[in-house]
C-alpha cells in the first residue's frame, strides 16, 4: 500500500506566505527608496545637471608673463656746437659801434682781422712807457720815430696785431697815431694801450699817468713799400721769415711748394716758420686782414739783412 507524504498545517503554511510577503515588501520598499534619492544619480548626470559655476575648476597654470619691453630711449637732441660773435668772449675790448663791413676771408675760411676788427671803435685806458729805441716783441728793430705802442697780451693775439696802425683819441679831444712795436703783459686789460711817453704827451700830461681812451685800427697813406727780413740762422733747411712795413695788418705768408702753397705759423716773436725749410729762399705770398694778397718772387736767404719790395697793400 503506497504511503502518503505528510502536509504542514494550515497554520504554518500562513505564517510562512505572511512572511515570505512581508520580505518581499521591504525589498521593493528598499529598492524604491534607493531609487528615489538624488544622492543614488550618476556622477556623470549630477556633473550634467550642476551650474558651471558651482563646479569645482581643476586649478590652472597661470600663463607665462612675458616681460614688458623697455622703453626705447628718446633720441638726444645734439648739441649743437656755439657760434662765437663779437660779445662770446669775455676777454675781447668793447666795442662802441658795429662794425661797418667784415673783412673778406682768403679762402672762405674765419674772418682774417682777428680779435681787432675794422671800422670798429674800442673802448680802453692809455698808459706809458719807455719804449727807448721804439723796438719791442714784434722785433721790427728801431723805429724811424716814437709813436709806437705796446698792446694788451689779449689783443696782441701771438703777435697779430704787430705792424697795425691805431688811432687814439682822449676825452679832451686830443689824438695821436702809433704803430704797434710792442706786447703789454699782464696785467694789462683787453683794450688797454701802453704808449710810448712820447705819445702819451701828446694827449695829456705824463703825471696824469693812466686815461680813458677810445682806439679803432686804421690804413694809412704811406709812399713805403714792403720789405721781407729771414731770420737770423736761416737756411735752406730751416728759415723764419718776417713782413715788415704793410700798410694793413698782416693774417697770412705763405711759401710756394711744389704742390702750391704752404701757410707758415706765425710766432709770438712775429715770424713765420718753416721748420723744414719748405719755401726758404722762394716765391712768399703775402696776405692783410682785408683778404688782399700780394706775392713776391724768389727773395733770397739773407739772413738778418731788409729785402725792400715793390708791393704794398691798398688803403681801406
Amino acid at each position: 500500500m503506497a504511503s502518503h507524504s505528510r502536509r504542514p498545517p494550515l497554520r504554518e503554511r500562513r505564517t510562512a506566505l505572511v512572511f515570505a510577503v512581508a520580505v518581499a515588501a521591504v525589498g521593493v520598499l528598499l529598492s524604491l527608496v534607493v531609487a528615489l534619492r538624488p544622492d543614488s544619480e550618476p556622477n556623470a548626470v549630477r556633473a550634467a545637471a550642476e551650474p558651471a559655476a558651482t563646479r569645482p575648476s581643476a586649478p590652472r597654470t597661470p600663463p607665462e608673463r612675458k616681460p614688458a619691453p623697455k622703453p626705447k630711449p628718446k633720441p638726444k637732441p645734439s648739441k649743437a656746437s656755439p657760434t662765437p660773435t663779437a660779445a662770446t668772449p669775455s676777454a675781447r675790448p668793447s666795442p662802441t659801434s658795429v662794425p661797418r663791413s667784415s673783412p673778406r676771408p682768403a679762402s672762405g675760411t674765419a674772418p682774417l682781422a682777428g680779435r681787432i676788427q675794422p671800422h670798429v671803435t674800442y673802448k680802453g685806458v692809455a698808459t706809458h712807457y719807455d719804449a727807448a729805441d721804439g723796438d719791442g716783441a714784434c722785433l721790427y728793430g728801431p723805429s724811424p720815430d716814437l709813436m709806437v705802442a705796446a698792446m694788451n697780451h689779449t689783443d696782441y693775439e701771438t703777435s697779430k696785431a704787430c705792424g697795425a696802425y691805431i688811432l687814439v683819441r682822449a676825452a679832451n679831444g686830443a689824438s695821436v697815431t702809433v704803430r704797434v712795436t710792442n706786447e703789454c703783459p699782464l696785467p694789462c686789460a683787453p683794450g688797454q694801450l701802453d704808449l710810448s711817453r712820447e705819445a702819451f704827451a701828446k694827449l695829456a700830461g705824463l703825471s696824469t699817468g693812466r686815461i680813458p681812451i677810445t682806439w679803432s685800427l686804421l690804413s694809412p697813406s704811406t709812399s713805403e713799400t714792403v720789405s721781407i727780413r729771414y731770420k737770423s740762422g736761416s737756411s735752406r733747411h730751416w728759415c723764419g721769415i718776417q713782413a715788415l712795413g704793410h700798410r694793413n695788418p698782416l693774417a697770412r705768408l705763405e711759401v710756394r711748394t711744389g704742390s702750391g702753397w704752404s701757410r707758415l705759423t706765425r710766432t709770438e716773436y712775429n715770424y713765420f716758420l718753416s721748420p723744414d725749410g719748405t719755401g726758404c729762399g722762394g716765391t712768399l705770398r703775402l696776405t692783410d686782414i682785408y683778404g688782399e694778397q700780394l706775392t713776391v718772387d724768389r727773395v733770397a736767404i739773407r739772413p738778418d739783412a731788409v729785402q725792400p719790395t715793390r708791393v704794398q697793400f691798398a688803403r681801406h
